[in-house]
C-alpha cells in the first residue's frame, strides 16, 4: 500500500463521510505529511502498513528536536492517531501501531480577550470614509455580538438574515446550523453596508448570496479577515495577540461575566461540548 493511496482515501472518509470542512481536512492531511517527510528521511520506503510504534516514538523525537511545541504535538499526534484508525477500520492494517502512542501533557490554554472597551476602540477606529469602511465596521459588529467563527462570517448569506426576529441562521462545523441573536447595532451597521457599499458591487454570479463581498464582487478571504484586525489593533496600539477568533472568545467571556446561562453560550457558540 502506497501513502498517496491511503492519504486520498483517508481524506475522502474525512470529507464524505466525517463531513468535516477544508481546513479542517487540510490540517488532518498535513499531520500525515510530516509523518511521510520524517520516515522519507530515516526509513526510506516504509509503506504505512509496516510503521510500528517504535518509528512513531522515533517520529515524536524529531518534533521535539525541531523545537515542535507541546500543544503541536498533541494535535498532530492526534491526527496520526486518527488516519491510523482509518486504515485499520478498512483493512488495510491488522494492528494499529498507535494504540500505546502517548500525547504529551498540556494544560488548557485560556485565549486572550478584548475588554469592551477595547472591542469599542477597534470598531470606532474603522474609517467609514473608506469606500470599504462601512462593511469592515459592520463585520466586526457582527462577528463580536453573534460570536462567529471567521468561517461562519465569510460564508453568511444575504437569505439567513432574520432581523425582523432579531436573529441570523448560521451555518457551522459539518453543516450544522443554528440560530443566534443579532444585536441592534449590528443589523444597524449592516443595513448601511447592505443599502451602500455592497450596491455599488459588480456581484459575481457565485456570490450573489454571500452578505460581505471584497471589492471585486466575490466572497472575502478568512486570511482578509485576519488582516483587517490586525491592522486596526495596531492602529489604535493594542498589543495582545487578536485574531477573528478573538471576538468570539470575548463575546463568550462577556455573556457569562454578564450573568448569561452556560447552556445557552454554549448553544449560541455552537459548541458540542460545554467544556469548551
Amino acid at each position: 500500500m502506497r501513502w498517496s493511496e491511503a492519504k486520498k482515501g483517508y481524506e475522502n472518509f474525512l470529507r464524505l463521510e466525517k463531513s468535516l470542512s477544508q481546513n479542517s481536512v487540510a490540517a488532518y492531511i498535513n499531520d500525515i505529511n510530516k509523518l511521510i517527510l520524517f520516515l522519507e528521511k530515516d526509513f526510506k520506503k516504509l509503506s504505512p502498513d509496516k510503521v510500528k510504534l517504535s518509528h512513531l516514538k522515533k517520529f515524536i523525537e524529531w518534533l521535539n528536536e525541531k523545537g515542535v511545541s507541546p500543544r503541536t504535538q498533541a494535535r498532530t499526534i492526534s491526527g496520526i492517531k486518527s488516519f491510523f484508525k482509518y486504515l485499520l477500520m478498512e483493512e488495510k492494517i491488522t494492528n494499529d501501531p498507535t494504540t500505546l502512542l502517548e500525547s504529551p501533557k498540556i494544560g488548557r490554554k485560556l485565549p486572550d480577550v478584548l475588554s469592551i472597551d477595547e472591542i469599542d476602540l477597534l470598531i470606532d477606529s474603522v474609517d467609514v470614509t473608506k469606500p470599504e469602511g462601512q462593511r469592515n465596521r459592520a463585520m466586526l459588529e457582527t462577528l463580536y455580538s453573534c460570536g462567529l467563527r471567521v468561517s461562519e462570517l465569510v460564508n453568511l448569506k444575504m437569505t439567513n438574515l432574520y432581523f425582523d426576529q432579531g436573529y441570523l441562521k448560521v451555518e457551522g462545523k459539518a453543516d450544522k446550523e443554528r440560530l443566534v441573536p443579532i444585536s441592534k447595532n449590528a443589523v444597524t451597521e449592516i443595513g448601511k453596508y447592505v443599502e451602500g457599499y455592497r450596491k455599488t458591487l459588480k456581484v459575481s454570479k457565485d456570490s450573489e448570496n454571500i452578505l460581505f463581498l471584497n471589492r471585486r464582487g466575490k466572497k472575502l478571504s478568512r486570511v482578509m479577515i485576519f488582516t483587517i484586525i490586525k491592522n486596526l489593533a495596531e492602529k489604535v496600539g493594542i498589543n495582545k495577540k487578536i485574531s477573528p477568533h478573538t471576538f468570539r472568545h470575548s463575546f463568550a467571556t462577556h455573556l457569562i461575566n454578564g450573568g448569561a446561562d452556560l447552556r445557552a453560550v454554549q448553544e449560541m457558540l455552537g459548541h458540542e461540548s460545554i467544556l469548551t
